[in-house]
Formats: structure tokens, C-alpha cells, sequence
């Protein structure tokens, strides 16, 4: 089905424009700066080498490259227009946005899985899940998500003229990709978080009137319902977005292209979120960032340094 949506683009003032760029800017540099805090934490910090921040340092990297290249090339379209742009800007634009936001949803599903046996079959855990197989779920998550980038201008899904066929349509025209890149990997995430949420409170009760395995448990808990609001998170960041395209077809009216960047906007923020979300529920990732910042790590090598 070939759906065209007519945008109506009005002129900003230069102020706005001045202080949107500046906002975006900023949002911009916030979200490298965090997600290098992340990336160098993890790979200098030998206790923070384990398969879970390994799966989390994969995402950090998807978000570190959308500050890097989706924002900018975003910036550039939400204030100027893709009209103004050649086609070729808009497949960039358009398969680096779908192929980043793939690897990220993918992490947070790897993620997910990570949690469940840490949870629900700890035993099982330290086999089931090592550096083998976390470097598969990575190296698959990455490889999936370059294919798709790839994909999306070779099969011609960006064709037509830009100021028809920018990234909403290629998403709008084609209903099974919402549904394979959002919807069914989230369902996934809610089914297994629910049932380690079942296991989790199961083990609570269990273990209340026993210390022994009592706070290797409760450490995993943590863990897990840290990496859970990472995921309520990214709901809530990207649900009103891929709704809105879900629902656009079936609408006779145009979706105001200021609304569409919007919402777009809103699921890039998510890549400067997840940072903050760390440094507050993990005393270990804020004893790293404190010593990054401070710049403590080039005073001798802290790599060993035991955080809190």
C-alpha cells in the first residue's frame, strides 16, 4: 500500500531556530558525554567486566553513535527540512536511525535474557550465559542491526522524492516493520521481566529467614529492576512514536510534521537517559564516573580499584 503524506512547513524565525539548535546541541553533548562515562567505565574498570555490563556497554555504544550521527543529521532536518536536503541525506539519516534504534532494542532483549537466568536459574547462569556467548548475542545484535541500515536504502525503501518518503514513511508503509522491530521484541521483554518478577518475589519470600545465598539474591534483584526501569524507559520514550506511525495509515488526516519531530526526538533522548539511570541506581558506575571525571584514572593505573 503506497501512502503519501503531505507536510506543511512554515518558516521559523531565527531566534527559534537559535534556541532550538542550542537546546539540541546540548542535548546532543550530554547524551557522548554520558555514554562515553559508561563505555570507558566499563572497559578500564576490571570489576565491572562481567557479561551483563558487557550487554550494557553494547547498548551505550548504540546510543554513544546515535549522539554522534543520528542527532546531528536529525538536527539538521528538524530545523531546515528534508526539503532542502538531497534524497541521498535522507537514506543516511533513515538507516542509521533504524539500524541503531534495532541494536538498541536487541541489547535491551539480550538484557533481558541475562536477567532471567541470573534470576530465575542462577545455577545455571555462570553456563548458560559467559564472554562466549554474551560476544555472540553482541556480535548478532550488531550484525542484524547493520543488515537492516544496510537494507533500507538497497531495497529501495527510501525512494521517491524526500519530502515524501523521509524515514516516518518507509516505517508508515510498511505495517509489519513496527511490529518486528518494536512491538514483538517488547512483548518478549514484558513476558520475561514479568516472569523474573514472579521468581524474584518467590525468592524474597524464601529467603527471608535465611542469610545463606541471601545477598547474592538481592544483589541480582537490584540489578534486575535497575535494567527493568532502563526498559520502562525506553517504553516510554519510543511507545508514543511507534503508536502514532501504527496508527497513521488508518487516520484521513495528515499528522503535523512538527508532532512527527517531535516524537522523534523523544525516542533519541532515550540514548541520554539510560547514563543518568546508571549513576543513580548503581553505586559502582557512580564511584566510576567520579574518578573518570575528576580525571583520578590518568593519575595511575585504578583499574583495579574496588568500587562501591
Amino acid at each position: 500500500m503506497n501512502l503519501n503524506f503531505s507536510y506543511i512547513l512554515t518558516s521559523r524565525p531565527s531566534i527559534i531556530c537559535i534556541l532550538l539548535y542550542t537546546s539540541l546541541a546540548l542535548l546532543c553533548l550530554v547524551t557522548i558525554f554520558g555514554n562515553l562515562l559508561v563505555i570507558i567505565s566499563i572497559i578500564y574498570f576490571k570489576q565491572l567486566h562481567t557479561p551483563t555490563n558487557y550487554l550494557i556497554l553494547s547498548l551505550a555504544v548504540a546510543d554513544l553513535l546515535v549522539g554522534v550521527i543520528v542527532f546531528p543529521l536529525s538536527m539538521a532536518f528538524s530545523l531546515s527540512s528534508c526539503l532542502y536536503h538531497e534524497h541521498f541525506f535522507c537514506n543516511v539519516r533513515g538507516s542509521f536511525d533504524i539500524s541503531l534504534s534495532t541494536c538498541s532494542i536487541l541489547s535491551l532483549c539480550c538484557i533481558s535474557i541475562d536477567r532471567y537466568y541470573a534470576v530465575c536459574q542462577p545455577l545455571m547462569y555462570r553456563t548458560k550465559i559467559n564472554d562466549h556467548v554474551v560476544t555472540i548475542m553482541i556480535v548478532v545484535s550488531w550484525a542484524v542491526s547493520a543488515l537492516i541500515g544496510i537494507g533500507v536504502i538497497i531495497a529501495g525503501l527510501n525512494n521517491g522524492k524526500c519530502e515524501e518518503r523521509c524515514l516516518i514513511d518507509v516505517l508508515m508503509e510498511n505495517t509489519i516493520g513496527p511490529i518486528l522491530s518494536f512491538y514483538l521484541p517488547v512483548i518478549i521483554m514484558l513476558c520475561i521481566y514479568f516472569k523474573i518478577f514472579l521468581v524474584a518475589l518467590k525468592q524474597a519470600r524464601s529467603i527471608q529467614n535465611t542469610k545463606s545465598g541471601g545477598t547474592a539474591s538481592k544483589t541480582e534483584r537490584k540489578a534486575t529492576k535497575t535494567l527493568a526501569i532502563v526498559l520502562g524507559v525506553f517504553l516510554i520514550c519510543w511507545s508514543p512514536f511507534f503508536i502514532c506511525i501504527t496508527f497513521m495509515p488508518f487516520t484521513q488526516h495528515s499528522v503535523p510534521l512538527p508532532l512527527i519531530e517531535t516524537l522523534n526526538w523523544l525516542t533519541l533522548s532515550n540514548s541520554m537517559l539510560n547514563p543518568f539511570i546508571y549513576a543513580f541506581f548503581y553505586s559502582w558506575f557512580r564511584s566510576a564516573f567520579r574518578m573518570i571525571i575528576c580525571g583520578k584514572i590518568f593519575k595511575g593505573d585504578l583499574s583495579n580499584s574496588k568500587l562501591l
